[in-house]
């Protein structure tokens, strides 16, 4: 089987290590025999989408979500609205996610147009939210339920009716520290202020986007099972660590 990934501006917006969520997805496709071709766009490139099955779009600064987002509207808005309504699968984090929405509006300049994909809008906010963060999903099997992630935002993002979003704040600040929600999801197409990066963190939600992308190309799909004793295990530290590092918190305040 094959597959291929659209990777929107890695030069750009590749922030805290989101290159990595590529990475895992090309390396738990290979451990099981299926063909991942990456193709790399970047600003002034036009995109046609018909053959692709996944993309990704990073996190970035200010500066570079401005050219990024000027960039989407001129030469990939359409097109990725018309995928992502056909169902293709998408993964978009923290800047890029903001650029999914309506509109970005940063602490300094002026408000960034998005491309409408999720019914969501960003506003600019007081300070930073950042740390580590859990979000509990309700799509995975087991304790993979729970996403492991880091969070380093300034926008604030607020869902309208016509996204859900993609799990719930158990611990951390989420869209924006008020509705314990994180994220968002429109059909296929997921965005997240998870950094990390997200995928190495959380494999079974890399399963669960590859599984999503053969379905969508071969029809009801199952995914050959992978030896992830090691991180299993690295998981289970990391949230036990996380959760005792919050009651410290509540002690302490």
């Amino acid at each position: 089987m094959r597959l291929k990934l659209a990777y929107f501006y890695p030069t750009r917006m590749n922030l805290y290590g989101d290159q990595g969520n590529i990475q895992i997805l090309f390396l738990r496709c290979r451990w099981r025999g299926i063909d991942l071709s990456v193709t790399e766009f970047e600003i002034g490139d036009q995109i046609n989408l018909t053959e692709y099955d996944l993309a990704f779009l990073g996190g970035g600064q200010d500066r570079e979500q401005s050219q990024i987002g000027r960039d989407l509207l001129r030469t990939k808005a359409a097109e990725l609205r018309s995928a992502v309504n056909d169902g293709l699968v998408m993964l978009a984090v923290c800047g890029g996610f903001q650029l999914l929405g309506e509109y970005y509006q940063p602490v300094e300049g002026q408000t960034l147009e998005g491309i409408s994909i999720f019914d969501a809008r960003t506003e600019r906010g007081v300070g930073r939210a950042i740390g580590n963060i859990l979000t509990h999903v309700g799509f995975l099997p087991g304790e993979s339920q729970v996403l492991i992630g880091f969070e380093n935002h300034s926008g604030r993002t607020y869902l309208g009716p016509g996204c859900r979003p993609l799990g719930k704040v158990l611990k951390g600040f989420g869209n924006n520290g008020e509705d314990r929600l994180e994220g968002a999801r429109y059909r296929n197409c997921f965005g997240t202020y998870l950094h990390g990066p997200l995928l190495p963190k959380n494999p079974a939600f890399a399963d669960y986007l590859i599984r999503l992308a053969l379905e969508r190309r071969y029809g009801k799909t199952e995914l050959a099972p992978l030896d992830d004793l090691i991180e299993t295990e690295t998981r289970r530290r990391l949230i036990k660590r996380i959760k005792k590092s919050l009651l410290l918190k509540r002690r302490v305040g």
